[in-house]
């Protein structure tokens, strides 16, 4: 079976390179490219070399999101067009950008969708990731979840049952795959802090809000480590509140190596975050976390009380963060099985792929409706006519 798998950032390059591993050590011809969403180095090719996958193809930035988004629909639909052969499948991860332009692309040129990570629910009609993720859900041919909560949000939605399978969240397998230990509870300290969402740092007066906020946790539960997104450190630039934080004492640094960033969380007692990949990270090493949103396409986490979403609720953040970092709660927590995976996704996935009936769902065609008619009520409203 000949695979697509377009990524194009930290968090696709992290858990779709054991994904395409173990496809390619089962013998499927898998072709991957770099679609340069994340066109900053520090988020894209550190990432790379330091998981040792190497795209077979890379596309060079394309400018602010909108051109970004055009440029990316034209080179993908060129990918499936003019390559002979054309993929078997397309596989795609999560909710980026990257995922609902190969999604209409694909379908342009009746290549099946495989989605992966696929049924994450936030909830959120604002959130242009949960725009994303349905367009998904529309396009797929075949629904890997990570959890039977995100199976479940498929079911609901109409997703034929058959088509869904629960595998597991492949940043699980990248976690064991590393080897880093849990720390004991008594080695941990401090807070690691991370905010990139545009609605918590492109307006000033949240991104006030999220300052004020670590500038508290640096007095009531420090060292607090903060390494800065690119964008929220231009932010921080542009209203000249990155000074506050180090006044505060709070550390600020580049964004880390994959191994760095996943040590500093190891040896903490709480990561506040906006980021979905961290509330997974920190699940698996038993570190709570405080959501930095009102809302969560992880709510295995909040279902089981690892994490908890506060917003930019200062008082809540402050309250939440400090009932979390108590002995006894870090002592629960950390107790807590990760509910995210168990670190066999990539094999899982594999497996599937390989199955004679999967390989049947793959395949794209007009139904023969010929003689049915799918409106229930079709009947009593002749009737009524």
């Amino acid at each position: 079976m000949r695979v697509l798998v377009p990524l194009g950032t930290r968090p696709e390059i992290i858990k779709l390179t054991p994904v395409v591993n173990a496809l390619r050590h089962r013998g499927f011809d898998v072709r991957v490219l770099a679609t340069g969403q994340h066109y900053d180095t520090e988020l894209s090719d550190v990432f790379f070399d330091g998981l040792g996958l190497v795209p077979d193809e890379r596309w060079p930035p394309a400018g602010d999101r909108n051109s970004r988004l055009g440029t990316m629909l034209t080179r993908a639909e060129d990918e499936i067009a003019k390559r002979t052969p054309r993929p078997d499948a397309l596989l795609i991860l999560g909710d980026t950008d990257t995922v609902p332009v190969f999604c209409l692309a694909a379908r342009r040129y009746g290549v099946p969708v495989i989605h992966l990570e696929a049924g994450l629910r936030s909830l959120n009609p604002t959130s242009m990731e949960e725009v994303n993720r349905r367009v998904a859900a529309a396009c797929s041919s075949l629904h890997l979840a990570p959890t039977e909560v995100a199976a479940q949000f498929l079911l609901e939605e109409g997703i034929d049952r058959d088509r869904v399978r629960v595998v597991g969240n492949p940043v699980i397998d990248v976690l064991k795959g590393l080897g880093i230990e849990r720390r004991p509870i008594h080695e941990r300290q401090g807070v690691v802090v991370t905010a990139h969402r545009p609605t918590n740092v492109d307006i000033p007066a949240r991104l006030d809000a999220l300052v004020t906020i670590v500038c508290d946790l640096a007095e009531r539960l420090g060292p607090v480590t903060f390494p800065l997104h690119p964008r929220t450190g231009a932010r921080l630039e542009e209203t000249g509140l990155r000074p506050r934080l180090e006044s505060a004492g709070v550390r600020v640094v580049a964004p880390l190596p994959y191994r760095a960033m996943l040590e500093l969380i190891v040896g903490s007692r709480l990561v506040v975050t906006d980021s979905g990949g961290l509330q997974e990270e920190a699940s698996w090493y038993g570190v709570p976390v405080v959501v930095l949103r009102r809302s969560t396409p992880r709510w295995e986490g909040v279902a089981i009380g690892a994490a908890t979403l506060v917003g930019l609720d200062r008082v809540m953040a402050l309250e939440e963060a400090e009932r979390l970092a108590e002995p006894e709660m870090q002592r629960l927590i950390a107790a807590l099985p990760c509910p995210y995976g168990d670190g066999n996704t990539s094999e899982r996935v594999a497996s599937i792929l390989e199955e004679p009936e999967v390989q049947g769902l793959l395949h794209l065609d007009e139904p023969d409706l010929r003689g049915y008619c799918p409106v229930i009520p079709a009947a009593e409203l002749v009737a009524g006519l």
